[in-house]
This record gives structure tokens, sequence and C-alpha cells, in this order.
């Protein structure tokens, strides 16, 4: 009994000895992807076509604000992967020492709209038309964090607007949720990127294109604490290569 009670031990400590390598070598190439709210979609397909040609792989997405994104990183998330919605963050990232610079790609364009609810109570035909009484609520993102916001800020700006429309503003923490208060028909109009639009073509209209502001370019770089790198690396050739541009263009996105 004595020399069986022996073997048992014997066996279950060689298993506890093993167990951490078992687990560090599980999920190896398995990575958090933190993306713009406006590549929702898109990457969510994408991710499993990287996963279809990298056997083993697993692409884990965390999908906000590219500020909000920004900031989990600068606090220590654990991320290996950073694809944001304007320069702007990413230049941020960049000086912050939160990424490998020599990673960074530009991989997709996108425009600014102004949408209406599919049955809108107010008629909306162009950017003017926000500064009728009729009009009470504009939702847009909150510029100090949403790309998107802060685009439409640049572009209401240089129409002379920003200021008149400040009071009927509801700002939004995504892009994403101002695409839902437009939906719901919460607000009479609001500022999104034209992939999202599409993403809701049953319940939002498109208004009308958006400009002076910006060009909205898109970047994607490995993230510098990123214990993953080679993966991380894999990642980014991806979304670069034909295939990852074929699926984000089926979305909308346009070629950098």
């Amino acid at each position: 009994m004595t020399q069986r009670i022996m073997v048992l031990a014997i066996a279950l400590s060689a298993l506890l000895v093993s167990a951490p390598l078992i687990q560090t070598a599980h999920g190896q190439d398995d990575l958090i992807v933190s993306a713009a709210a406006s590549l929702t979609n898109a990457f969510e397909e994408l991710g499993k076509a990287y996963e279809k040609a990298s056997p083993g792989a697993k692409a884990t997405f965390n999908f906000a604000a590219s500020g909000a994104l920004l900031q989990q990183i600068d606090k220590g998330a654990p991320v290996d992967v950073l694809a944001t919605a304007d320069q702007k963050t990413m230049d941020q990232a960049e000086k912050g020492g939160l990424i490998l610079p020599e990673t960074r790609k530009n991989f997709v364009r996108n425009e600014l709209v102004l949408i209406a609810p599919s049955a809108p109570k107010v008629a909306i035909k162009g950017m003017k038309d926000l500064s009728s009484k009729e009009v009470t609520k504009i939702s847009l993102g909150n510029p100090d964090s949403v790309p998107a916001g802060r685009y439409a800020q640049e572009a209401l700006i240089a129409e002379g607007l920003w200021e008149t429309l400040a009071p009927k503003f509801i700002l939004g923490n995504s892009v994403r949720q101002v695409l839902d208060y437009v939906s719901r028909g919460e607000v009479d109009a609001g500022f999104v990127f034209s992939t999202d639009a599409v993403t809701a073509k049953d319940k939002v209209k498109s208004v009308c294109y958006v400009e002076k502001h910006q060009p909205i370019l898109y970047a994607i770089a490995a993230v510098k604490s990123t214990k993953k790198k080679d993966a991380a690396q894999r990642f980014v050739d991806f979304v670069m290569s034909e295939a990852g541009q074929g699926i984000l263009a089926k979305y909308g996105f346009l070629k950098p």
C-alpha cells in the first residue's frame, strides 16, 4: 500500500510540474486585438479568416473608441495589436512608446457621413439644415476620444456651425453608440463613418458625405508590451494582405 501511495505521489508531482509548461505552450499564438469600433463587423470576419489561414492561432477582439483603447493600453491592459480609426491616436501611442513603430501600417481609409433615421421626424437634406429649429438633437462621438466625432467637429467648425449647434449635441462614447442613437430615432441626425451607416441601412439613411476634415486614415501596429511579437506581426501582415484587404473592402473600407 505504501509503495502504491508513493507511485501516485510521484505521478501527481510530475503532473503538477508539467501543468505550467502545458499552459504556457497552449495559446502561444493567441492574440488580443484592440480595434476601433467602426471595424467591428469587418474585423470579426477578418479574424475568422486569419485563424483559418493560421492553424492554432486565435484572435480575440476588444472594440471601442480609439482614444479609449489607447487609455487602456497606457494603463497596462494586455493587448497585442492596436488598430485605430485615425492617425492622431496612433501618433500618441507611438510618442508614448506604446507601440512598435516598425510594425505600424496605414491599412484603410473611410468617409464621414451625416445620417438620419430611415423614417425621420424632420426633413434633413444637408449640413445647413441642422440649424433648423425643428432639429433638436444631433449626435456625434466625443471629439476627445472618438475619431469620428473629431472629424465631425473639424467639418462643423469649417462650416461655421459648431458653436451654433453645440446646444443640440448628444455625445457618444463611440461611433457605434451614435449609430444606435440614430437607428432608434432618439436623435434627429448623427455623424458616423460610411461603413457604419451601411451596417444599419434598414434603420438609417445617409443624408450627405461630410467634407472639410482631415483624411480618415486608419492605422495598425503591434503593441510594444506584447509577448507575442511574431504573432502580432503576422496579424498585421494578414490585414495588409490581399485576403485581408478584400474582406475590408467588402465592408466598404477604401484602400489607404
